[in-house]
């Protein structure tokens, strides 16, 4: 058995946990990224020379068999929310996730843990869910052992989520809800870290497939008033119509940096909550945590004056 682990993705939201885990678990780490020089601070997470950036892009055969060779366990985080010229669903979600698991059955990887969505279907009208499907189905093909994770929304101190609503509330009169009745059940990112390590280490998730989520499942207009409840704004929740935001995403979706796109409006339509008959972190060893456990803390600077309390001066 190899001490190598490679994670794909290392370096992103995730990916910092994960890689603290292994490297706590005692394996090497190889961090396969893009950008090596923005891997380096993983450097500090364990022993020297214990955690190693490699460059390895996922849509080069060569990199990603050279990132794998001689690994043990291998893991796949790399994802994007929208598309790109240069990353497309299609050339990310399934033929990078293809690339990976045909690279990592030939190297002899004993294991094999592949980030996928909930709401990942094939069938999907959103090409974002179809992919995933698409990318579950084609690692089932290579690496029949694979264990497949679905986390709901994934929060942290680096999320792109409570940080991308809280921000708005510094610079919008009101808050905007876009089909507020979706439920959501967000699952912290040291909890996914932690499924990820369990996966790897269980001869029990061996081909299985787990849906990630927290311990509540909230309606997505309930999550914005907790965000304003922490951030101490006292704005309006407003509903916005329809076909509105339907014109607002086809002109948004065009500007660079895609802060609303038509897919991501499909996505908002559906329910992302852990299945009922899903296993879950539960069936891992794991308790999830609350969102009100983690998220008032790096909240926090959103609130006026940054979250700092007034300094008393002495008479």
């Amino acid at each position: 058995m190899s001490d190598i682990a490679t994670v794909f993705g290392g370096s992103g939201f995730i990916g910092r946990y994960v890689v603290r885990r292994l490297a706590r678990a005692g394996k090497t780490v190889r961090v396969a990224v893009r950008d090596t020089e923005a891997a380096l601070f993983l450097k500090t997470a364990g022993g020297i020379g214990q955690i190693v950036p490699l460059y390895s892009p996922v849509n080069n055969d060569a990199d990603v068999k050279r990132a794998v060779e001689g690994a043990d366990w291998v893991v796949n985080l790399v994802g994007v929310l929208t598309e790109s010229r240069a990353a497309s669903f299609q050339a990310i979600h399934v033929d990078a996730a293809a690339r990976i698991a045909n690279a990592a059955k030939t190297a002899g990887a004993s294991r094999l843990v592949h980030m996928s969505a909930i709401g990942a279907d094939p069938a999907s009208d959103s090409r974002y869910a179809a992919s995933k499907g698409d990318g579950e189905t084609a690692v089932r093909a290579a690496f029949p052992g694979a264990t497949i994770l679905r986390p709901s929304i994934v929060f942290g101190p680096e999320d792109n989520f409570f940080n991308r609503f809280a921000g708005m509330t510094r610079i919008l009169p009101f808050m905007p809800v876009i089909e507020g009745a979706t439920r959501m059940q967000p699952v912290f990112a040291g909890d996914v870290a932690d499924a990820v390590l369990a996966a790897l280490q269980s001869d029990e998730a061996v081909g299985k497939t787990y849906e990630l989520g927290g311990p509540k499942a909230w309606l997505f207009v309930d999550l914005l008033a907790y965000v304003l409840k922490v951030t101490g704004r006292d704005l309006s929740l407003v509903n916005m119509p329809l076909p509105l935001v339907r014109l607002q995403a086809c002109i948004l979706g065009m500007l660079p940096g895609k802060l609303l796109t038509r897919d991501q409006l499909k996505l908002l339509a559906y329910d992302n909550v852990v299945a009922s008959a899903a296993l879950g972190l539960s069936d891992l060893g794991i308790s999830p945590t609350a969102i009100e456990q983690i998220v008032p803390d790096y909240l926090r600077r959103y609130r006026a004056g940054g979250g700092r309390k007034p300094t008393t001066l002495a008479a």
